[in-house]
């Protein structure tokens, strides 16, 4: 395991990695998004997108677009390339959360504090900026913190709320199809694994919980957090699962039996989000301070980290 990039700045609220090239990119508290090299540890591109908190950040690469859901409620859409602001709209009527991209298919997802999901197909515009609204998802109680998409069923997806509830639909319907309840506080995170047969999900409760998705039953309950969970990620082709909190670790549990592996303090202040690379190793975090790239198998975290 080898530490592959540390940039301190204001808190990030999350990245993506790009599939092809060495690219992490990071949304800031304060507005700005960075495109960062991490192989050559280099700036590749900076944008000041607004001047409200950015909380949610992904790539379309094959648009060469990226994409930022933002406190000023509206979605903004950048061609990276080009540095041109490719659209602006107003997408929701309170905080964005969280922004997934469909895998096959035109449609993002989005959710906000207004406590809707919404789907957008971003080939049709509604008018000369708006991409098409396709649906509204409704049903949680309080803010959506978190979607998800199943990769292995692309037509289902989850959310995690702060309600304290997971919930899992279908893109046709507007309705959930079933409600995941054991928490008992509210809900930050959601992921499925690569296989798409489980869930983790993390909590205010200072737990993970993790969910079979056929029987729709929680299987296990992994605590050694002592704070909040703010973060979760299967890690690409491991039987692993990584966690990140408000009291600054990132801890990596065994999937198949939850025993904790690993406890990792980078010293950056608390972490607000995981992203890891698809068919790689490579996993990133980001911490109230700056962003952290590890690459490579784990192999003793704790001593690397101390030495940073």
């Amino acid at each position: 395991m080898s530490l592959q990039f540390l940039n301190r700045s204001n808190r990030v609220k999350a990245l993506d990695f790009h599939p092809e090239e060495p690219w992490i990119i990071v949304a800031l508290h304060t507005g700005t998004v960075s495109i960062w090299n991490y192989e050559s540890q280099t700036l590749v591109k900076s944008y000041n997108v607004s001047n409200t908190p950015t909380r949610a950040v992904k790539f379309i690469t094959k648009k060469s677009w990226f994409i930022v859901g933002c406190d000023d409620k509206h979605i903004h859409v950048y061609n990276y390339q080009t540095d041109e602001l490719v659209t602006k709209f107003l997408a929701h009527q309170d905080y964005i959360r969280c922004i997934v991209v469909h895998p096959t298919l035109p449609i993002v997802l989005s959710c906000a504090d207004d406590r809707t999901i919404k789907s957008w197909d971003w080939s049709q515009l509604d008018n000369e900026s708006q991409w098409k609204n396709l649906k509204v998802y409704e049903g949680h109680s309080h803010y959506i913190m978190q979607i998800a998409i199943n990769p292995e069923n692309v037509n289902v997806f989850a959310s995690a709320s702060l309600d304290g509830t997971v919930k899992v639909w279908t893109l046709e319907s507007s309705v959930a199809q079933y409600t995941l309840k054991g928490h008992r506080n509210g809900v930050n995170t959601v992921e499925f694994s690569s296989n798409g047969m489980h869930l983790a999900s993390g909590s205010d409760d200072r737990t993970i919980k993790v969910w079979d998705y056929e029987t729709k039953t929680c299987i296990q309950t992994l605590k050694g957090h002592s704070n909040n969970v703010t973060a979760v990620a299967f890690q690409s082709g491991l039987a692993r699962i990584l966690s990140g909190s408000e009291d600054g670790t990132v801890c990596s549990w065994d999937s198949n039996t939850g025993k904790l592996q690993s406890t990792v303090k980078y010293g950056l202040g608390r972490v607000w989000a995981i992203n890891t690379l698809k068919g790689s190793d490579d996993r990133a975090f980001g911490f109230d301070e700056g962003t952290v790239v590890v690459r490579g198998l784990e192999q003793n975290e704790e001593n690397t980290a101390s030495r940073l």
